[in-house]
């Protein structure tokens, strides 16, 4: 079973998705569970005058917990983001409301209906307080949130400008960008089981980090790491989403204080409303150069929305600004970072997290720069371009990128859109004045994966059968773990890939893990299952030798044949099966198990090119993506199948943050958008046929060659995109307009420059 990857194997874990035998957190069935309702604000601010539960707590078995029965007190934000404690969120609201989602109270009751109609008794009295939902409104702390701390800004780095940044050059573009507020919006929403027996918690969860989870909750609730399991069965979705919640650790600590079972599925509009949002950040930018379209200077002013509790999403502008350089050798750059607290709902990691604003900024600003240089935006990123012999590289953002051929993803990515073809068109539909106007839009990028160096883990065993069993510490939403990690160790093996059982998601049956988000799990996940396998093979040659009475030295692992022999001698010969029954009868089967643990020396840097193609009728404002071609390049790749799967999505969630996808809230804070009939989430329908161009270019920094791709599409392709509207508009002096640049902003933005 040799060179099994880089072959299209079909997901295994298909089938019972497809068949409906997958099984989701709401899909269990504990006997006797109570149901839990989160009682929430329906103001952005106030404050909470008076709760009364007595009503709610009435009913028959039924049971209402507000602060005061509660003893956790607050949610600490991650040590590494540095935000003042009195920022911390509490598990529930006493004194002050600071979104519209906010929890005041837990019901829990006998079923799903009763437990929501409790809820609705709880009687909680407001005083209302102004709203602060603006960005820049909030960094001016004319409304607080925390008034002891006495500021809005939960996080700077402050910019100290160097007057003489842009001495010399010939043009400077300056522009400003707003990456929107999205929802993460997984197919399942969040969910949650809570268990307390015989002195152990033990929780369901769709999560993308259950060994985390595992931690964190025995950190808040003072138990031992054996006294918590975590267990993520199938998992819907995550999209960086599913970490572990206020909601989550209030089942927890509620389980045990009533000593019953709890469950908790939320509402779509729940997770509308309360789940945290990613992206929502400004970004004003000057870039400087010559006149021949050569960047010498640029300066960043980011302004980060982190929602009513500064959590992750405070922290994310810190990426943005790492990547502020994209695939450019710029080698000046400025950058300051603020974040704000609003009366929103708290931000954090939505699908590229930090990465895609710092993409979306820099590439609309090459466009703008190119424009003002007068010349094509093609040539342009192809006299700045980081050129192909100068890795490893360190940018002057701080970056240290390992590898890549940017030069080379935009040909191909040019060639393969037809570049010269569509700009003749263009300009035929520009002469003879049609409605209809052409746009090209191009990106090209660089993004981090693993960008902390984090370590995962990976165990690799023998069965007595002669099949392998792969444990693992990163968690699977979607992504396709079990059949990517099982062609990594049967490569290594030599065992079929249907003879080998991967096993994640539970906390007792794996040791350890950090779980999967940033792009990660192959690079290290996978390279630590690699490196488990390489060990048992280590093993099994010396074992083998014995039973064979050969020198260890002398054996082979024969992996077409999947069996042991001498070298240049393929008989006498032991097969996988033939090994493991033998050790198993001796008593030694246990040393054919082996762990590892791999840390990445650095993270790694996917790239890509994407050229997206748009038709905006003018007169209506009507846009329509009619082609999205997409060169992403993530070094060698496991599974061709599975690394489409995951470009696609990436790449449908960034055009959908182009054209549809935006959460808005009223002056009041009010969100706008509680359900998917508010909520602009794009189907097939609105969507073509997308080109993926195959480009590898493998990274030194793991044996797998391997660097992320669940997020690439995703970065690529929103520029790609928003560019392509504005290219179409240019003609009408349109320089800029917000994302998404739907129908009816075009329109507007026609009208105000005075063509309708």
């Amino acid at each position: 079973m040799a060179n099994v990857v880089g072959q299209r194997v079909r997901r295994r874990e298909d089938p019972r998705f497809l068949t409906g035998k997958g099984q989701y957190v709401d899909d269990l069935q504990p006997e006797g569970a109570l149901y839990v309702t989160f009682v929430r604000s329906p103001w952005a601010h106030a404050k909470i005058t008076s709760i009364d539960t007595s009503a709610a707590a009435e009913l028959p078995d039924t049971q209402v917990f507000a602060a005061a029965d509660v003893e956790l007190a607050v949610s600490p934000a991650p040590p590494f983001i540095g935000v003042d404690e009195r920022m911390f969120r509490p598990f529930l609201a006493s004194q002050k409301v600071r979104f519209a989602g906010d929890i005041v109270a837990v019901v829990l009751s006998g079923s799903r209906a009763s437990s929501v109609d409790a809820a609705e008794l709880v009687a909680v009295e407001y005083e209302p307080l102004p709203a602060v939902i603006d960005i820049e409104e909030a960094a001016r702390d004319e409304v607080l949130l925390f008034e002891d701390v006495g500021t809005n800004i939960c996080l700077e780095r402050p910019l100290e400008p160097d007057e003489h940044l842009f001495d010399g050059c010939d043009i400077v573009t300056s522009g400003s960008i707003f990456s929107q507020r999205l929802a993460a919006c997984p197919v399942e929403p969040r969910a949650s089981i809570g268990q307390f027996e015989d002195g152990k918690l033990t929780m369901w969860l769709s999560t993308q980090t259950p060994h985390q989870d595992k931690m964190v909750l025995g950190l808040m609730l003072g138990l031992e790491p054996d006294q918590v399991r975590v267990v993520g069965p199938d998992v819907g979705g995550g999209f960086g989403g599913k970490g572990l919640s206020v909601e989550d650790v209030l089942i927890a600590y509620l389980a045990r204080e009533t000593g019953r079972t709890l469950r908790w599925t939320e509402t779509r509009t729940e997770n509308l409303i309360a789940m945290h949002q990613g992206r929502a950040q400004r970004i004003a930018f000057e870039i400087g150069g010559t006149k021949d379209g050569v960047i010498t200077a640029m300066r960043w002013r980011i302004l980060q929305d982190a929602g009513a509790y500064p959590g992750i999403g405070s922290f994310l502008a810190n990426l943005t600004a790492l990547m502020a350089s994209g695939v450019y050798q710029i080698p000046k750059i400025e950058i300051g970072v603020q974040a704000v607290v609003t009366t929103t709902t708290p931000t954090g990691p939505v699908r590229g997290a930090g990465r895609p604003e710092a993409t979306q900024a820099l590439e609309r600003g090459i466009d703008m720069f190119a424009a003002d240089c007068g010349l094509d935006p093609a040539e342009v990123r192809h006299r700045n371009f980081i050129p192909k012999d100068a890795f490893p590289h360190q940018t002057a953002a701080g970056a240290h990128y390992d590898c890549g051929d940017y030069a080379g993803a935009l040909e191909l990515a040019l060639k393969s859109a037809d570049y010269d073809g569509l700009r003749a068109e263009q300009s035929r539909r520009r002469q003879t004045g049609t409605a209809k106007q052409l746009g090209v839009g191009l990106s090209t990028y660089v993004e981090v994966t693993n960008g902390i160096n984090e370590t995962e883990f990976g165990a690799v065993e023998i069965t007595s059968d002669g099949g392998a069993i792969v444990k693992t510490g990163s968690q699977t939403q979607g992504q396709g773990h079990e059949t990517t990690f099982a062609m990594i160790v049967a490569d290594r093996l030599g065992i079929p890939v249907e003879k080998i059982t991967v096993i994640k998601g539970d906390t007792d049956q794996v040791a350890r893990g950090t779980g999967t988000y940033g792009s990660k799990s192959t690079q290290i996940g996978g390279a630590a299952a690699a490196q488990a396998s390489e060990d048992v093979v280590a093993a099994a040659k010396r074992l083998a030798a014995d039973e064979l009475e050969a020198n260890p030295e002398d054996m082979v692992l024969d992996l077409e044949r999947g069996q042991f022999h001498v070298t240049g001698a393929p008989e006498p010969a032991l097969s996988w099966s033939d090994l493991a029954s033998r050790l198993e009868t001796k008593g030694l089967l246990e040393e054919l198990a082996k762990e590892a643990d791999f840390t990445a020396a650095q993270p790694t840097f996917p790239f890509g090119a994407h050229v997206a193609v748009v038709e905006v009728d003018t007169e209506t404002g009507a846009v329509e993506l009619q082609r999205l071609v997409a060169v992403d390049d993530a070094g060698i790749i496991i599974n061709p199948l599975v690394a489409d799967g995951q470009v696609h999505g990436g790449v449908v969630a960034g055009i959908a943050q182009a054209l549809f996808e935006e959460l808005t809230y009223d002056e009041d804070g009010n969100p706008q958008n509680s359900s998917l009939v508010t909520y602009g989430f794009p189907s097939a329908r609105e969507l073509p046929s997308l080109e993926r161009i195959e480009m590898v270019t493998p990274t030194p920094i793991n044996a797998l060659g391997a660097k992320g791709i669940g997020e690439s599409g995703t970065i690529g392709a929103t520029p790609a995109v928003h560019n392509a509207v504005l290219d179409a508009l240019s003609p009408y002096g349109i320089r800029h307009i917000d994302m998404p640049v739907n129908g009816e902003r075009v329109w507007r933005a026609i009208r105000d420059a005075g063509h309708t």
